[in-house]
């Protein structure tokens, strides 16, 4: 968990700097996310230096200069609310990022929209972003729970598992990642025989799991994320859930082996965007990143995209000339497609959608492994054209009816 001190140092930059940023030649992007709370670990002020890494890298080719602000949204969507509102309303921010939990990110999409700023998504979750709740100033980077439930569904439904109970977070995110893999498991001939829901931040999983185990499933799916999805995985091993039913978690990340050890991770499969050490330029990026961080870590996929849409954004912002039209902005973005140094070819579509190669993992043996963030290997790729929803199936008004 993050700790107080560095909490107070992150939270110190959104105190630094004067108001009317547009006045002053100063284009503001605000990272808003969990710095306290259960998903601190896996984006907080990792993604606060993600957004400081490519506002530096973007000042060696610009004249513009660039602040990162922080704040924590204590997973609350009427404080993400009042944040976003006094960032752009009060001190001239242009652009927010990250925004996990998703009940916070479909309000600060909305507030976006009403004033015509920019808002990306990198931690956020829900599909819904380009899908009814689609924008045009809205961009979705990293990773969805389209991607994320019928990825993961897909691949252990492939390997025989076929009948499914779901543990979810009690949340827009959680419901709509549970209904994503239980459409994969469905199409594909299996059976949902029931699911539970959890308050966020829950420390006690017991009778959730009881519940899983008394069903008999094949596969008890964990449709949460962060600190959650670690301790269900923890007091599961204690129940030896395991021995007869396989636990799958939904949404597996980085951070969340070192929590759990390789001895209790090891075989787990998660789908990300993006692992630091898969080439060069993933491994030189995130080898200064880590050495930015104050205990070392290694950057996980939404942290990485917390880095690319932010260049992304940046270089849009040069293009069109100004911060000010935020819609115009995101349409530069669209506009646009990327070799992105992290997240290879990368194309926006016109919901919303950053669209690029996601990538089947698994966690290590301890034998395996040669260090403390050496915790994955590659197993599949899968096509940028086949990881997201197809374009015409997510009901985004922004599109247009020939697709």
């Amino acid at each position: 968990m993050i700790r107080p001190a560095l909490l107070s140092a992150v939270l110190a930059v959104s105190l630094c700097c004067p108001a009317a940023a547009e006045n002053n030649g100063v284009l503001r992007i605000g990272v808003l996310n969990d710095m306290s709370s259960v998903y601190a670990d896996f984006q907080g002020p990792g993604s606060v230096i993600a957004a400081q890494l490519a506002a530096e890298d973007f000042a060696k080719t610009s004249k513009r200069k660039v602040e990162i602000l922080s704040a924590d949204h204590q997973n609350k969507p009427d404080i993400g609310a009042e944040i976003a509102r006094r960032w752009f309303d009060v001190d001239g921010v242009d652009m927010i990022i990250d925004v996990p939990n998703s009940a916070v990110a479909f309000a600060v999409a909305d507030i976006a929209r009403d004033k015509n700023k920019v808002f990306i998504g990198s931690g956020a979750g829900s599909a819904l972003l380009t899908g009814a709740k689609c924008s045009p100033n809205t961009v979705h980077w990293t990773y969805d729970t389209w991607a994320m439930g019928h990825g993961v569904a897909r691949a252990l439904m492939q390997q025989g598992n076929k009948s499914w109970f779901f543990v979810s977070a009690d949340y827009a995110f959680g419901a709509d990642l549970q209904k994503q893999a239980s459409d994969e498991v469905l199409a594909e001939g299996g059976r949902v025989l029931g699911n539970v829901r959890h308050p966020l931040g829950t420390n006690d999983f017991s009778s959730f799991l009881l519940q899983a185990q008394a069903s008999g499933a094949q596969v008890i799916a964990l449709a949460n994320a962060g600190g959650d999805t670690v301790n269900a995985i923890k007091q599961a091993a204690e129940f030896n859930l395991g021995a007869k039913q396989k636990i799958v978690a939904l949404i597996f990340d980085l951070q969340s082996v070192p929590a759990l050890g390789l001895k209790s991770a090891e075989g787990i499969t998660a789908l990300n965007a993006f692992y630091w050490d898969m080439n060069d330029q993933t491994r030189a990026w995130s080898k200064r990143y880590q050495e930015r961080h104050p205990q070392k870590e290694m950057p996980n996929h939404m942290q990485a995209g917390v880095y690319s849409a932010t260049m992304d954004y940046l270089r849009a912002v040069d293009k069109v000339g100004s911060p000010a039209d935020g819609r115009a902005v995101v349409s530069a973005m669209k506009a646009t497609p990327v070799d992105d140094p992290l997240f290879g070819r990368v194309t926006i579509r016109e919901d919303g959608r950053a669209v690029h190669p996601m990538y089947l993992l698994q966690v290590k043996t301890p034998a395996e492994s040669k260090g403390t963030w050496d915790v994955f290997k590659l197993t599949a790729t899968i096509p940028a054209d086949q990881a997201f929803r197809p374009l015409n199936e997510g009901g985004c008004p922004l599109v247009s009816k020939q697709n």
